[in-house]
């Protein structure tokens, strides 16, 4: 069981799940992340790691809980179909969404991935689920002593960010992010500030980075670079590139402890108490 403020990692692979024998030490679930604080459950992305969580969740008397989105590309959104709790109706489950730029709606976005000929179970099913919406850069209200604070990144479509803060810890999760807006930028660094631990999107290497630039994601020397300016006690680097290896990540691990010592490589059952 998790402790008074904690956060499991049930999937760190970012763009599409990679099973298979180069990825089983950090996994090969795309981003779902469990964030436990008193007697509040927040789930933080819905990729395919939220499968297996939703089978764990089931085995414990049925309860409400948030699930937030950081934004609904695939692999962030592909485990919802296969979440079982959002079926069952003893659950309540609030999903949602800040990110979007237009009128579109995360209600929207699940019932176009869960209609025919895509899915051929529709979003109707989801008994347990009520979608609501905020704008990134506003704080969630809520009962009890959890604070969760959002913020807008940078990222094709758009993206939100999350801090949350509980009884003097706090975690901020920032993925998927794309350095180089100047104004994005300087306020990640603000929200960020003197984080207890941050889990930041290391898609790419520095060397990597210019053939990719635009795609919306950033390095994990950026990563290291902004834990040193913000304060940050524990650097988290995440969503890793499907090409990405155990062994190559292993590597990144060595660097980035030479350069900020005690960060940590996301992985599959990882689980962060402040």
């Amino acid at each position: 069981m998790a402790t008074e403020f904690s956060l499991r990692c049930w999937g760190a692979r970012g763009s599409t799940p990679t099973p298979g024998a180069s990825t089983l030490r950090y996994g090969g679930e795309t981003i779902c992340l469990e964030i436990r604080a008193g007697d509040a459950l927040i789930l933080v992305d819905c990729g395919s790691g939220a499968r297996n969580l939703g089978m764990n969740l089931c085995q414990a008397m049925p309860r409400e809980f948030d699930l937030l989105f950081t934004h609904t590309h695939l692999d962030h959104i592909c485990g919802l179909p296969f979440f079982k709790p959002a079926y069952d109706e003893r659950f309540k489950v609030r999903a949602w969404a800040g990110h979007f730029q237009d009128e579109t709606s995360l209600a929207d976005i699940v019932s176009r991935i869960m209609s025919p000929p895509i899915f051929p179970v529709a979003a109707k099913t989801l008994k347990a689920v009520e979608f609501k919406s905020f704008s990134a850069g506003d704080t969630l209200e809520r009962d009890g002593e959890l604070v969760i604070r959002t913020v807008k990144l940078n990222h094709p479509g758009g993206a939100c960010g999350y801090r949350f803060e509980y009884r003097g810890k706090s975690i901020a999760i920032i993925t998927d992010h794309e350095h180089g807006n100047p104004e994005i930028d300087a306020n990640v660094r603000s929200f960020v500030e003197g984080v207890d631990y941050m889990i930041y999107d290391a898609m790419f290497t520095d060397e990597e980075y210019p053939t990719y630039e635009g795609w919306g994601h950033s390095t994990w020397q950026k990563a290291l670079e902004l834990a040193g300016q913000a304060n940050v006690k524990v650097p988290v680097l995440i969503h890793h590139d499907p090409r990405r290896s155990d062994d190559e990540l292993d590597e990144i691990a060595k660097a980035a402890e030479a350069i900020h010592p005690g960060t940590l490589i996301a992985k599959e059952g990882m689980l962060i108490v402040p």
